[in-house]
């Protein structure tokens, strides 16, 4: 079987999917296109190399295996018309993204922008306005693994961590879950609301202007998720008009961000690049998904030449 990586995870990694059986061929996912070599490809693995290379040739793919959590880039039409197994990095990046979460709230609460500006002009000013995250309530819209992960690390700050998904099941390191069809009553008592749901054409633009008016006045808002589930241009309005305490995104409807975007210079809005899943475990953790789901591919084609053998075939 051949695999084709868009991403080098070093020689040792590499021989390792080798040793599976696999004969491996790395291009660089910005140079990737269509040729002879890879065309008869049974596994891709990449981030998003859809845009230059025609899927219609890859006419004995099998697997393609996503190094991302979300899977909007991929083109699902096309995949599941032609039966194609699709992964994504589930729970690779939950760890530091749900420090991350935990960092801005903090940052937001302690009011962090506001030293930072003090300390780069040498300026000597106490703020009292200073608040605790202590009796709040934060509520994740999404109960996935990020999710999970942020809310294990909220318990030992005394808050109530309300979760938002599609039938209000109850989550683990949740205290209370609502269903989507309750939104407007899980708004209402967040203290913080964090954007933890995965991008769809359901999700699209989910939260605009009309859901934010029902959120409290002065909560936070944190976005890790994908940066269309917010109207941005909503969003905009809605700090202008002084709706939240602090806005934390690491998201946006356009990546990079504009430096035309007035999201630059609102003073309670912290801004990453897509930066928030980084760590110095991402690619361990990442290749570990990926070496099971090629054993696991790997496994299932013996088997299935074991069974064809037995029936003289």
């Amino acid at each position: 079987m051949k695999a084709l990586f868009t991403y080098n995870y070093g020689k040792e990694k590499m021989n390792k999917i080798k040793e599976l059986g696999y004969e491996v061929i790395y291009i660089n996912e910005k140079e990737v296109c269509n040729n002879e070599n890879i065309n008869d490809i049974d596994v891709l693995v990449c981030y998003n190399p859809f845009e230059n290379i025609d899927m219609q040739q890859f006419k004995k793919l099998k697997l393609i295996q996503l190094s991302s959590i979300g899977i909007d880039q991929a083109p699902i039409d096309y995949i599941r018309k032609n039966n194609i197994m699709l992964s994504n990095n589930k729970g690779g990046y939950s760890i530091p993204i749900g420090e991350w979460i935990i960092l801005k709230i903090l940052e937001i609460y302690k009011n962090s922008l506001y030293f930072y500006k003090k300390q780069e002009n040498r300026e000597w000013k106490i703020n009292t306005s200073l608040l605790e995250l202590y009796n709040k309530n934060v509520g994740f819209i999404g109960t996935g693994t990020i999710a999970i992960e942020a809310a294990k690390r909220l318990q030992g700050f005394g808050v109530d961590v309300y979760g938002l998904n599609t039938n209000g099941r109850d989550v683990e390191y949740f205290d209370k879950c609502f269903s989507m069809d309750n939104m407007d009553e899980f708004l209402s008592e967040c203290d913080v609301v964090v954007v933890s749901i995965p991008y769809t054409k359901k999700t699209h633009h989910l939260i605009d202007g009309e859901v934010i008016d029902k959120m409290k006045d002065g909560c936070v808002l944190i976005n890790i998720a994908r940066g269309s589930i917010i109207n941005e241009l909503d969003l905009i309005d809605k700090i202008k008009q002084g709706k939240f305490l602090g806005v934390a995104l690491d998201v946006f409807e356009r990546e990079p961000l504009s430096k035309e975007s007035p999201l630059w210079d609102l003073e309670n809005v912290i801004l990453t690049p897509h930066n928030c899943w980084i760590s110095e475990n991402r690619n361990n953790r990442r290749f570990e998904v990926i070496y099971e789901n090629l054993k696991r591919l790997k496994d299932k084609e013996d088997l299935i030449n074991l069974v064809n053998l037995s029936k003289g075939y």
